[in-house]
């Protein structure tokens, strides 16, 4: 019976956005959640299982711990996602697809009647997303497409855990988790980065706090989650600093043959100083070599933007995630502009505390940054 009524909402969802979607779109991203609902088997049962090996029975119950932090500690939405997993033969591949005019760091956004604007596009198929990608291309667009690990229904279905995501290491999976339970519990409509950023702010620190509470602070898990964090926050400073040159030259007087040239000596110099950063870096990254443009900036900025913002925001509530996230998502909820008014809420607090961003950033951070972090004045 619920299984049946999943699909009948799968249906109803379907018709509901036929007016931003062709048909085709829309049937096919119905029927791949169909499937994918239609295969969902109870983690619980799973585990009683007797041939489960002992990798995937460690993971299927961190989940499931996971859900109930989320849940008691976080005061997060869980709903029925992730007590199920969805054994399908072939896990479905997402295809996200991200638009950007030449000279302009404005995405390109699609519209859908129950979340509003939103500055991408999932496909099921590569050659969907392709084809529309050649399409925008040919109207003037930088595109990007990138694979999805996984997708939030925000709560509509209980979303099963995919069983690809138990290839993840323990602390990949738990961020996901939580970040995708974040979405389930807060989504302001039609502000995409700001979803996005502040559910990557999410689903970090609370892996952190998970891991600390479970083991303490000192174990691996707990270290390699915050040396994960650390890493997100100075990619996300690298990030504005290439940015910003960007908008001044696009916001400039010259050319738009100029700004075409002046930008790709820009995209060479923020792939530079990527490859100059210190520790491990991702070599398969377009910073890292090969063609940049403007929207693989925005992809990345959807996920990186002013983190360090959620970051002081939470050292401002005494280290308590709860709270932060409360406080933000309250303050952000009637607003059109939720950074600026995270933003102010801050400063507010600043001001009315005598304190700055350098008495709360931990010090850790402060003495492995190849760079200083952005200052809130």
């Amino acid at each position: 019976m619920a299984t049946t009524r999943a699909l009948r909402l799968c249906l109803l969802l379907a018709v509901s956005v036929l007016c931003a979607c062709s048909p085709i779109y829309v049937l096919r991203a119905g029927y791949e959640e169909a499937k994918i609902l239609w295969h969902r088997r109870p983690i619980e049962d799973i585990l009683r299982r007797p041939n489960v090996d002992p990798p995937t029975r460690e993971k299927l119950e961190l989940v499931l711990r996971v859900r109930q932090f989320a849940k008691h500690e976080l005061d997060f939405n869980v709903g029925g996602s992730y007590t199920s997993l969805s054994e399908v033969s072939r896990p479905p591949i997402v295809y996200v697809l991200t638009a950007a005019p030449r000279t302009s760091l404005e995405p390109y956004t699609w519209w859908f009647p129950i979340v509003g604007r939103v500055a991408y596009k999932g496909y099921f198929q590569e050659e969907s997303a392709k084809k529309e990608a050649r399409s925008l291309e040919a109207a003037g667009y930088d595109t990007a497409i990138r694979q999805a690990a996984t997708f939030s229904t925000l709560g509509w279905f209980d979303d099963p855990l995919l069983p690809h995501l138990l290839g993840y290491d323990h602390q990949t999976l738990v961020n996901i988790i939580f970040h995708e339970l974040f979405h389930n519990t807060f989504y302001l409509k039609g502000h995409t980065a700001f979803n996005e950023s502040l559910a990557n702010f999410a689903g970090h620190r609370a892996a952190i706090v998970f891991f600390a509470k479970e083991a303490g602070p000192t174990v691996a898990a707990a270290q390699y989650a915050a040396l994960s964090w650390h890493r997100e926050l100075q990619m996300s400073a690298f990030l504005a600093t290439g940015t910003q040159r960007l908008v001044a030259l696009y916001g400039s007087s010259v050319t738009q043959a100029e700004k075409l040239s002046q930008r790709e000596k820009l995209f060479a110099r923020i792939q530079q100083e990527y490859r100059a950063l210190p520790g491990p870096l991702n070599d398969t990254s377009p910073f890292a070599s090969g063609t940049l443009n403007n929207a693989i900036l925005l992809h990345h900025l959807v996920y990186m933007k002013e983190l360090a913002l959620f970051e002081q925001v939470y050292q401002h509530t005494g280290q308590d995630l709860q709270r932060t996230l409360s406080r933000i998502t309250e303050s952000v909820a009637d607003t059109a502009e939720p950074f600026a008014e995270v933003f102010a809420q801050s400063r507010r607090y600043s001001l009315s505390s005598g304190t700055g961003w350098d008495d709360f950033f931990p010090l850790f951070l402060e003495k492995t940054s190849p760079f200083p972090y952005p200052m809130l004045q």
